[in-house]
């Protein structure tokens, strides 16, 4: 039979989540390494956590964070720190060699989670997992309790593994991500800018085609079809960096 203070406390539970007026993002490492999550709100939105943190190898942490809230998060790892000033450097997604990124990007190439919490026009959330800007970490982002219709987006493979020669990044011979057809060609065509800033004229790449052919839950160049775009109304949502595959 539940105890007094048990029931309270459960009690005290129920009350602080019904009571919340965000939503919940739990960060998770999978990883058999630490990362240092890095997190940039878009314009006009607030940073969490001063912009990064560090997450040991099986850590979650919980973040709050207001409806209509827009903003990445991205992985970052190899990072060495100092603790009295926070300067350090990572060997991806480093953000000026600050381990909170306040208000900085990560430093291409990272997988990068991408968030809409819903908008003026539309309570709806809008999340994807992008490639745009490369990878470095698998990640996935899962709805709880966002009911029917609620889409996991995901690259849950390591692209590093099969990552073409002339895209690879190496730090002290090992691979530790794979850019992107614009990062390593740096032109219009790759990038869909310029005359092909458009998706008429703006089409996949070869690389393109690859990692859709592995990571099909993930967005993967500038004008992709919207299967990388998933659509839900949750209260939380699991992001888990090498989340199994």
């Amino acid at each position: 039979m539940p105890t007094t203070s048990n029931v309270f406390f459960f009690l005290c539970i129920l009350i602080s989540i019904s009571s919340t007026d965000g939503v919940q993002l739990i960060i998770v490492n999978n990883c058999k390494q630490s990362i240092w999550p890095g997190i940039l709100g878009t314009a006009g939105h607030p940073t969490p956590k001063d912009g990064g943190f560090h997450l040991y190898s099986g850590e979650q942490v919980v973040m709050e964070v207001p409806e209509r809230w827009s903003g990445r998060i991205w992985g970052r790892q190899g990072c060495c720190f100092d603790e009295q000033t926070g300067k350090g450097s990572c060997q991806t997604g480093d953000c000026d060699g600050f381990l909170q990124c306040r208000g900085i990007g990560g430093v291409p190439p990272t997988t990068v989670v991408e968030m809409t919490l819903g908008t003026s026009k539309s309570a709806l959330h809008y999340y994807d997992v992008s490639l745009v800007d490369g990878f470095n970490l698998p990640v996935s982002m899962k709805p709880v309790g966002g009911g029917v219709g609620c889409g996991v987006a995901a690259c849950e493979a390591d692209l590093n593994v099969c990552c073409p020669s002339n895209l690879v990044v190496k730090r002290q011979a090992s691979v530790v991500g794979c850019k992107s057809a614009c990062l390593a060609a740096r032109s219009d065509r790759y990038c869909c800018t310029g005359d092909f800033a458009n998706p008429t004229s703006c089409k996949p790449t070869v690389f393109a085609h690859l990692f859709k052919s592995i990571c099909a839950r993930a967005y993967n160049y500038a004008y992709d079809d919207s299967r990388g775009l998933k659509t839900c109304r949750a209260p939380r949502y699991v992001i888990t960096f090498c989340p199994p595959n």
